[in-house]
Formats: structure tokens, sequence, C-alpha cells
């Protein structure tokens, strides 16, 4: 109760709900004379308040959505998380997290669909892994769903990278391996985040096509 009131969107959604209530029980308790005053209570009762706690609460749930111990909620995710918190872990989900440019929205952020539609993509794709925790995994321990669990469309990832990372920049076109890969990148038939460029995002991630996950690359936080 203390972090959900902690978020003044829930304040309001939590608001708009008890009064739209009192107001509603009230009119079937008393049952007044259906007059003007009567009918702008209702009015408020059964119309602006609720949409005012619809829409708040679904704000609020979004921007809780956005969150790593959101997608860390889930029990195969667990590893996951984990190195992402871990100050000593050089994982590049890890090294994002400790940036303040990604804090704790890091997944969101790397995993998130940039386009126009780039939000309602996103959250329709994660109803899949809900659908996938419910279905698949509920009952699947931590350790024997990392050797299943896998990055979809890796190479379509590169878009993400590249918000941050453009491919145009110079101190990124220094590098004399993006030089010589630059349109395979842009293209995405080369990802970012391979075994033969930076190494996969996450030290538990099954790739598609092999048997164990790699081990996890001990990198600094300087960024090419």
């Amino acid at each position: 109760m203390v972090s959900f009131l902690g978020s003044p969107l829930s304040v309001i959604a939590l608001v708009c709900a008890v009064m739209s209530a009192i107001i509603v029980v009230g009119y079937l308790v008393v049952h007044p004379p259906l007059v003007r005053t009567t009918k702008l209570f209702l009015f408020f009762g059964l119309g602006i308040l609720p949409i005012g706690a619809a829409f708040s609460g679904n704000v609020q749930g979004f921007e809780a959505t956005r969150e790593r111990r959101f997608c860390g909620s889930c029990h195969v995710m667990d590893l996951h998380r984990a190195d992402s918190d871990d100050p000593a872990s050089g994982s590049l989900a890890a090294r994002h997290a400790r940036n303040a440019m990604f804090g704790s929205a890091n997944c969101y952020v790397c995993h998130a669909n940039y386009g126009m539609f780039g939000t309602v993509v996103t959250k329709a794709g994660g109803m899949r892994h809900v659908w996938m925790q419910l279905t698949r995994y509920r009952n699947v321990s931590a350790e024997e769903a990392k050797k299943t669990v896998t990055l979809r469309e890796a190479g379509e990832m590169n878009g993400n990278c590249i918000q941050c990372h453009s491919t145009k920049d110079t101190l990124w076109l220094a590098v004399a391996d993006h030089r010589s890969s630059v349109d395979d990148t842009r293209a995405g038939r080369i990802a970012c985040a391979s075994a033969g460029c930076h190494g996969l995002a996450h030290p538990f991630f099954q790739a598609p096509g092999t048997k164990d996950p790699p081990p996890v690359a001990q990198t600094s936080d300087a960024r090419p």
C-alpha cells in the first residue's frame, strides 16, 4: 500500500474511484429527486470520475510496466533481473542498467519498439510473454527455463541500439569492425548483441540454434 500511495497517479485513481462510489451508492440509498443538481452529481459519479480513475490508473500501470522489477516479476526472469542488478556484472544488460539514461527502465528501453506506434506494439508483444508464462513456464524452474528462453528477431533489435549508438557518428565509425560491418548492421543481418560483436545482452540468454548459454564477457562500462 505504501508503494501504491507513493505515486500521485495512483492516489488520483483511488480518490476518483472512492468519490464515484460514494455518489452512486448515496444516490441508490437516498433516492433524491432527479433534479438538475442530482443529474450533475450523477454526471460526475458515472462519467467524469470513473474516466479519471481509469485514465490515471492505466497511465500508472503503463509506467509500472516500464520498471525492471516488473519485467523480473516472472520467476523465469529472475536470473536476468539479478544480472542487471549486479553492479559487478559486465553483461550488456547490467552495463545499461548502470547508465543513468536507462536506469531501472533498461529492460523496456532496450526491448521497446521505437516506431510511431512503438508503445502499442511493445505492450501488445508483452502479452505474448504473459501467455508464455501462463501456458509454458509457470511451473518451470529458472534453471530449466534459461535453456529454452530465446530472443526473437535479434537482428531487428539493432534499431534499438542505433537509437543511442548511431552508425553515422564519427566515434562509432572510428572502430574498424564497425566500419566493415556498417551495411550489415543497419540491415539487421548482423546483430549488435551477438557472440561475434558485443556479446549477448544477458549471461543466461539461450541464443537460437545453440545448446548452452555462453559465458558472460567481463567488459568495462566504456562505450565505443
